[in-house]
């Protein structure tokens, strides 16, 4: 779920200059890119901040300017909430938008029609003066709504290269070069061969890479949740060990009447032991039940859905590992909890000739 988030809008690998936030489009050697066996598809782009205006809603707004290439490099098709998968129309640009920047301009995508919005984009050498308008405006249809992840849906709008650069007086200069691999292969591996093509003027970096906090974060994130279920696990042993405690003190008189008519210590030990783990091993298959009922819900129903996301359920995946984990991590805090506890109170309240 985090690789279709993050991963599909931003491409399996970008270039950009390591001297400016643009360069000039024959600055760099495309074709060495192209030629790459490994490489799908490239995307010439600019990138800009820009300001969106729709009646008397105004909001800050980024525009991609892209070849059509990326609405397959990106899965677009796949990611619309409405309308069409289009930058252009019988030569006409379009825009495809972003689901929540479109909600906060108070627009939608009629059938069979388009929502239009002006932009207004920096000019490239405008100077702030009263008397001066520092800003290109344009007119742009939007043919779509998009829905990636909470940062795209707020923020993006895509429009057609040549338009992008129109607007923000870059003529052929670009801001980066979106590149798709293959999917048998590695893009770290690309990776170096791209930068070997290319040369030391640029940076490539993997789409893990722009994303490295959210990557490092969801791989660790089982690791968290096992952690603190294992600390949970530690405190409901606390309750354990209460009620295995309480039980002891409470059939005090029983215990040295079953002792005096021959019961051996340790069979008595065996009885409070397997009470424990009879405890423990009840809760697990409660909780396993209800758990996996939740599971299964979310997992065909569908009922809890993301925050920010058009509908979006949170996914759930199901695997023999973590079914078999929980109950071996629970049983083994169980016997700690369950063996101890009556171990020690016995010893302690019945020495060798209590029983």
């Amino acid at each position: 779920m985090i690789e279709k988030l993050y991963s599909e809008f931003d491409t399996d690998i970008v270039i950009r200059s390591n001297h400016g936030k643009t360069f000039k489009e024959k600055s760099l050697n495309l074709i060495s890119i192209i030629e790459i066996d490994e490489v799908e598809e490239v995307s010439r782009a600019v990138e800009e901040i820009v300001v969106l205006k729709k009646e008397k809603k105004w909001v800050n707004a980024k525009i991609f300017g892209v070849d059509s290439s990326y609405l397959s490099i990106a899965n677009v098709k796949n990611h619309l909430v409405d309308g069409e998968a289009l930058i252009e129309q019988q030569n006409i640009p379009m825009g495809i938008i972003g689901a929540t920047l479109l909600d906060k301009l108070e627009g939608y995508i009629p059938d069979n029609s388009y929502e239009s919005l002006l932009i207004y984009a920096p000019k490239r050498e405008g100077k702030v003066r009263i008397t001066s308008n520092p800003f290109n405006s344009e007119r742009i249809m939007l043919s779509g709504r998009i829905n990636y992840n909470k940062e795209v849906n707020s923020e993006s709008l895509i429009l057609p290269l040549k338009f992008a650069q129109t607007i923000l007086d870059y003529t052929s200069d670009l801001t980066a070069v979106y590149v798709d691999v293959k999917n048998e292969y590695d893009n770290e591996d690309i990776k170096k061969k791209i930068k070997k093509a290319i040369g030391d003027s640029f940076s490539v970096k993997t789409n893990y890479e722009k994303n490295e906090i959210i990557f490092k974060t969801s791989k660790s994130e089982k690791i968290i949740v096992i952690i603190i279920l294992i600390f949970i696990f530690i405190l409901s042993a606390f309750n354990l060990v209460a009620s295995l405690t309480m039980l002891i003190i409470e059939k005090k008189d029983d215990i040295k009447t079953i002792g005096n008519i021959g019961l051996s210590k340790s069979k008595v030990f065996k009885i409070f032991y397997y009470e424990g783990m009879l405890i423990a091993i009840k809760g697990i298959v409660i909780g396993l039940i209800i758990g996996y009922t939740i599971c299964f819900i979310q997992l065909f129903g569908g009922i809890l859905e993301m925050p920010n996301s058009n509908g979006e359920i949170f996914p759930v995946k199901l695997k023999l590992s973590d079914a078999l984990m929980i109950p071996i991590l629970v049983l083994t805090l169980s016997f700690f909890a369950s063996y101890l506890p009556s171990k020690y109170l016995l010893k302690t309240n019945y020495g060798k000739d209590s029983i």
